[in-house]
């Protein structure tokens, strides 16, 4: 399963990847530390280092990434709209931008056949932002992770039982 990024309109980004799990339990990767905190990021030697997320509407998150050399990078934003399993978005800014402004980040799931479409759409300011965005290797981590994210998601569901039907 690869990544299949977008861009549907002239300010926006749309992150697509299907999941071999359920919705609830993709849901669950996605929002909860104890779980971010094993994929979300954690490649090539990253770690992310603070995880918090307060996941109701008002609600705020922040992640801090760290490198081994100790050189980190943090991000935070606030919840908009929270309806689990099927959806939550929020806004998103840098600790040192490398885009101007604040970013709007909705995250979509759709379970089909015990299989999760994950569709993340990231508006931006504008037309130059988002293109600048795009020249980034923002593709290149969001994939790395998603990669993560599909081993945690296989590792979860062996030891609970649910793909052996126990």
């Amino acid at each position: 399963m690869i990544l299949k990024v977008t861009t549907p309109t002239h300010r926006e980004i749309v992150m697509t990847r299907t999941f071999d799990a359920p919705r609830e339990l993709v849901f669950d990767a996605l929002t909860k530390p104890e779980l971010l905190t094993r994929w979300f990021g954690v490649f090539g030697g990253w770690s992310l280092a603070m995880c918090t997320v307060d996941l109701r509407v008002g609600g705020a998150y922040r992640f801090v990434w760290r490198e081994p050399d100790g050189k980190q990078m943090g991000m935070s934003g606030v919840y908009r709209e929270v309806v689990p399993p099927a959806r939550y978005a929020g806004t998103e800014s840098f600790d040192d931008p490398w885009y101007p402004g604040e970013a709007l980040v909705t995250t979509v799931l759709v379970e089909q056949g015990g299989r999760t479409t994950v569709s993340c759409t990231i508006s931006y300011g504008s037309k130059a932002i988002r293109d600048g965005v795009l020249r980034t290797p923002m593709e290149h981590g969001v994939a790395a992770s998603y990669d993560k994210l599909a081993e945690l998601l296989a590792s979860t569901q062996e030891s609970d039982g649910s793909r052996t039907g126990r």
